[in-house]
Parts: structure tokens; sequence; C-alpha cells
């Protein structure tokens, strides 16, 4: 028996239920109307995302402060959600104290239709299989969360307090040490 096309992308994790139309991948006609977390839709094709992310990185370095690296889809809502809760004023605050967000659209990874995943490698991530992940990077291209980059492809249902405080944390949390459970990390 074939399996065809839209079985494969229903029989993968992540993000992936999706409604193929006239005017290509949209968000699944079951999605609920209304959620319980705001959408926003800034996954753009761009010419070369690289330069838009060695811009950040350029102005973290003048700023003190870090690159957010949110790689997503606009067809998928876990990335809209999660784009949603930054351009809200609590989270637009902590990102003009903290980070250079960059927007980078990967595609569907998890389909082998991926694009930009050379920008994750990069950073040292690798085997993208959904979205989003997001990536907090060092102004010397230092990644801070290695064990959670890939851990956003629940982001719909995550709280807003949950992912204001993940990213609170991150703002000063040192390259290269991650959080054991139950154990404080000095500042």
């Amino acid at each position: 028996m074939a399996i065809t096309p839209l079985a494969a992308l229903l029989a993968l994790p992540g993000c992936v239920a999706i409604n193929v139309s006239d005017n290509g991948p949209a968000a699944s006609a079951d999605a609920p109307e209304h959620h319980d977390y705001p959408e926003a839709t800034p996954y753009d094709v761009t010419v070369d995302p690289m330069v838009e992310v060695d811009a950040a990185l350029a102005r973290a370095a003048e700023r003190d402060t870090r690159l957010l690296l949110v790689m997503g889809g606009n067809w998928c809502h876990d990335s809209r959600a999660l784009a949603g809760w930054l351009e809200t004023e609590r989270f637009a605050n902590l990102i003009e104290e903290h980070y250079e967000l960059v927007f980078v659209n990967i595609g569907l990874p998890q389909t082998g239709d991926g694009h930009n995943l050379h920008i994750a490698e990069r950073f040292g991530v690798v085997d993208i299989e959904g979205t989003p992940n997001v990536l907090v990077v060092t102004p010397d291209g230092l990644l801070v969360n290695r064990g959670t980059a890939k851990s956003w492809r629940n982001a719909a249902s995550r709280s807003e307090d949950a992912i204001y405080d993940e990213l609170v944390e991150l703002a000063d949390r040192p390259a290269g040490i991650q959080p054991v459970e139950g154990i404080e990390i000095a500042q």
C-alpha cells in the first residue's frame, strides 16, 4: 500500500496539521476560531535570513543583549502562538531590554522540506524535526539553551507566564551552562 504525502504528514510529530488550498498551506480547518493565545505570522520567506541573523548579532554586541532566534512557519499553530505572545506589550518590553529578535521561516522540516536549517546548524542545533525552535545566542555566537532550543513545539499549549519566565531565565543564563532541576545557578 502506498503512503500519500498527506498521510505521511499526519503521521509525523509536531506542527503538521495543515490544509492545502489554492493559496498554499494554511492553518487546519479543524482548528478552533478562538484561542487562549494571540497569533502572529512573522515567518516570511526572505532572500538571505543569515544576513538578518548577523545584523542582529552585531546589534546584540553593541547593546550587550542576546539574539532571540525563532525558527518556525506561518502554517504552524505553535509558531503563530509563540510569535503572538512575543508581539504583546509584556514580551516587547522584555525583548527590548534583553534581546534582538529575528524570525526565520524554516518550512516543513518534518517532511524533508526544511529551509534555512543551516542557520540552526551554525549554532550547533541539528536534526530539527518540527516548529517552532527558539535559539538564544550570545553576541559571540554561543548558544545559551542547547537543551531546550528544540522543545518549543508545544508553544500553543504553554501559558504566557511559562514562556515569559523561560525567556527571562535565558536572558541571564551563562552560555554553556544548562540548568539542573532543583539547583539554582548563582549570578
